[in-house]
């Protein structure tokens, strides 16, 4: 499948109805593509932006018990994008983002990337950043499970430095319009590291990423997951929007379900693109600048990148002696992806 234009999407520029002289400073650097993108997708309407923002803005004094640290126009329109200018929905959104940080103090204090536990979990690659974004113009964000060093990382601060990431990212037009991927590749993540996954830790990023940050999600991609993240998968399903569940995506070891819905040209050769490898340093120096050192050598290239090849015989898992409740199974997704809500009814095949 090669890539697809946004044109063919979004009507070709011979043809594109917007009139560009109504395009405020708030959309300036946008494309015409884009713009009506934002008009078809997400109800954004260049001659009534200022009014929509204006009313998100008045509902504020409807929750004095929330600190709204930021009320500029750039600022409120994000919330806008994120939620289809539904007004009400963009202040409920707005609201939570505020009201997340005064419940969790402890995790945005220095909520800098030089402060050490962000710094450290940048180095080791939480998130990474693909430089390129996809053929909707989303930017691909990797996480590869398995190089959550316990020792030198918590899963707080790996939490605080994706969602300064997201800051940084979101401060981008484009993406907050185009949204963003995620790629999750659990190969060799093991069980003693699944089981510091708590209900509890595993609430908290939820509500962080779905419920009060303004950035829109096209998909979440699982790859080479073991059979204990099902488990996970259950613990945290209750949490989950409808919506967040049908962008759940379990690939297993067939990257070629992956590369239906991303092509390989926009990915790395971890998940069987034709870039090169992920560097692991790659976000971590944007974001630090001079302040990047290579604390460990290990963390600039990803796990699989040195140490696994993807094929049947390094694909095999932690497998229980039985199957323990009806949500967990020993053995890999059978080919081709599925929304998670789908996985508990799914065929699923021994290794």
């Amino acid at each position: 499948m090669g890539p697809v234009s946004l044109l063919p999407k979004y009507q070709k520029l011979s043809t594109w109805k917007g009139d560009l002289a109504k395009m405020t400073h708030l959309q300036a650097g946008l494309s015409p593509e884009t713009i009506e993108k934002a008009r078809l997708e997400l109800n954004e309407n260049p001659d009534v932006l200022h009014q929509d923002i204006q009313q998100v803005r008045d509902m504020i004094i409807t929750r004095p018990d929330i600190g709204f640290l930021r009320t500029d126009d750039a600022f409120i329109l994000r919330f806008l994008r994120a939620r289809k200018f539904h007004q009400a929905d963009a202040f409920r959104l707005l609201a939570q983002y505020f009201q997340y940080r005064q419940l969790h103090l402890d995790m945005f204090k220095n909520f800098k990337a030089d402060d050490p536990g962000i710094k450290r979990a940048l180095i080791d690659g939480f998130p990474g950043v693909l430089e390129n974004r996809d053929h909707y113009g989303r930017k691909i964000l990797l996480l590869f499970a398995a190089n959550w060093d316990q020792s030198r990382n918590s899963f707080t601060d790996i939490l605080r430095a994706i969602l300064l990431s997201l800051e940084v990212l979101i401060e981008d037009p484009e993406l907050q319009i185009n949204g963003f991927i995620l790629i999750i590749d659990w190969s060799n993540f093991s069980f003693k590291q699944a089981s510091k996954l708590t209900p509890s830790i595993l609430k908290l990023a939820i509500e962080g990423l779905q419920d009060s940050f303004p950035a829109r999600f096209g998909g979440v991609h699982f790859v080479n997951q073991p059979w204990y993240i099902h488990a996970l998968y259950t613990l945290i399903k209750p949490f989950l929007k409808d919506k967040t569940r049908k962008r759940i995506f379990l690939h297993g070891n067939n990257l070629n379900s992956l590369h239906q819905l991303i092509h390989p040209e926009f990915l790395p050769s971890e998940f069987g693109g034709t870039l090169p490898p992920y560097d692991m340093g790659t976000w971590a120096r944007t974001l630090l600048g001079p302040d990047y050192s290579d604390e460990n050598d290990y963390t600039h290239t990803s796990y699989n990148a040195m140490h696994v090849k993807h094929t049947s015989s390094n694909l095999e898992r932690e497998c229980s002696p039985k199957p323990m409740k009806s949500f967990l199974f020993c053995g890999r997704v059978e080919e081709g992806a599925f929304p998670c809500e789908h996985i508990l009814s799914s065929h699923v095949t021994s290794e």
